[in-house]
């Protein structure tokens, strides 16, 4: 790390730029990007990096050049760009890393790009636990000895789907504090063993319209592949759906208030254990339906979903694709190995435990060991720039996978989906591929 760091800052110095700590300032209207020497954000070792600005005016006063190496801060520099495009940085790396610039201008605007050298060398900072699998094998015992019990509430869909798909509101039994509930779609009169599965699990969060199953959504991805599929609509937490705003928010500031902390110190009751017993006991029930096509299950997650998604094809070998999109839970011991670990960093964050004693707990948990035992093809996408997710945490566990792998690599995108100028391109570039990938997997 100090070489990288001597690398970064000499090189940048070279330039002629100056330390500084004051905040600087651009008018109004004033806008750039920042942009790679080439498309693919991944460079092979002593491969040159060039990194530019773009700027469709000059800024009134100096700028500061923020450096980072595995989220590790190298170097913060005045820079003043010109109108057009300047060069700010250029550099080659000997090591595995992954380096995000970024460009500050006035007070709350700042843009940002990140890459990757040769990410193939990226391991996750915790080794695989003896009995990882013995432990979770004795789980999934213990869930399917609990007879299942399920309960049904049909639903109103939209309209233009009345027609031709039905969806209810399904609750089943489970290990652990919460039972699953969720919403689940299929077409209506399908033929046995015809359709293929489609698992959307729910991003971080309570109250959010992202952590809350939705009917049409549920359905929309019941009408995706030839013939229609089994959809199912999963909330991560086992809260009832179809509530009220104030329900889910009483939950966010209640009991589910800071939840990826609870019972960290001990496996047997780690909120992450729940949330995936009731992922494994949604899957059983999904497979019990006599449309299922005995082939395909296909599990679909962005952020704490893609982290249950890679738990799920982990866990259950009928996974047989995943859609990931900027996943968490991945390298949670990435801090222990000198950079930022995946949401939701519990070695970084935790305020009462010592990383000894979640040393203890978390590589059970880890996507990174967990996704060794997938059989599933992988569609991943990563935000270069992304430091709630980071694209070290991720590629360390994607190296792990021997699967079939898709991997989308965004120099611009942080953890949240591109905006404003990026918007379009990410459209095109990213975000259509992957729609692309799932509507050819369901054909």
């Amino acid at each position: 790390m100090k070489r990288l760091l001597s690398l970064v800052l000499s090189t940048v110095l070279s330039f002629g730029l100056n330390l500084l700590s004051a905040q600087p300032w651009m008018g109004n209207g004033m806008s750039y990007r920042l942009i790679l020497n080439k498309d693919n954000p991944i460079y092979e070792k002593g491969e040159k990096v060039i990194v530019s600005c773009d700027m469709n005016g000059s800024p009134s006063d100096s700028m500061v050049l923020k450096i980072s190496v595995n989220n590790n801060q190298t170097g913060l520099l005045k820079v003043l760009p010109v109108k057009g495009r300047t060069v700010l940085f250029e550099n080659t790396y000997d090591e595995t890393c992954a380096v995000s610039v970024e460009l500050q201008g006035r007070p709350g605007q700042s843009e940002g790009v990140g890459f990757v050298v040769a990410p193939e060398g990226f391991k996750a900072g915790y080794d695989e636990p003896a009995d990882l699998m013995e432990y979770w094998n004795n789980q999934k015992r213990q869930l399917k000895k609990l007879p299942m019990q399920v309960t049904s509430r049909q639903l109103e869909v939209p309209e233009q789907y009345r027609n031709g798909y039905e969806c209810q509101d399904i609750e089943i039994n489970c290990l652990g504090p919460a039972p699953v509930r969720a919403y689940m779609a299929k077409p209506k009169n399908a033929r046995k063993k015809s359709l293929p599965i489609i698992i959307l699990c729910r991003a971080a969060g309570v109250s959010g319209d992202w952590c809350r199953c939705q009917v049409g959504e549920c359905v929309e991805n019941a009408t995706k592949g030839t013939n229609g599929a089994l959809s199912l609509d999963l909330n991560a937490h086992g809260m009832l759906n179809g509530q009220t705003t104030s329900y889910y928010r009483g939950l966010e500031n209640g009991m589910l208030r800071n939840y990826y902390d609870y019972n960290a110190a001990d496996r047997e009751t780690y909120y992450f254990k729940g949330m995936y017993l009731r992922l494994l006991r949604a899957i059983e029930y999904m497979t019990q339906q006599p449309e299922w096509d005995r082939k395909r299950i296909l599990v679909i997650g962005e952020s704490q979903g893609g982290g249950q998604a890679v738990a799920a094809a982990g866990l259950d070998e009928r996974v047989s694709a995943v859609v990931l999109n900027v996943p968490a839970m991945q390298d949670l011991g990435g801090a222990r190995d000198g950079r930022l670990s995946g949401w939701p960093q519990p070695i970084e964050n935790h305020h009462d435990l010592a990383a000894e004693v979640l040393d203890q707990v978390l590589p059970y948990f880890d996507g990174a060991q967990l996704i060794k035992y997938s059989k599933a093809e992988i569609f991943c996408e990563m935000g270069m720039i992304d430091t709630t997710c980071p694209p070290s945490a991720v590629w360390s566990s994607l190296n792990n996978a021997t699967g079939k792998k898709t991997i989308k690599c965004v120099p611009y995108r942080t953890h949240s989906w591109p905006s404003g100028q990026y918007r379009a391109e990410w459209d095109e570039k990213y975000y259509h591929p992957r729609l692309e990938f799932i509507d050819n997997y369901l054909k």
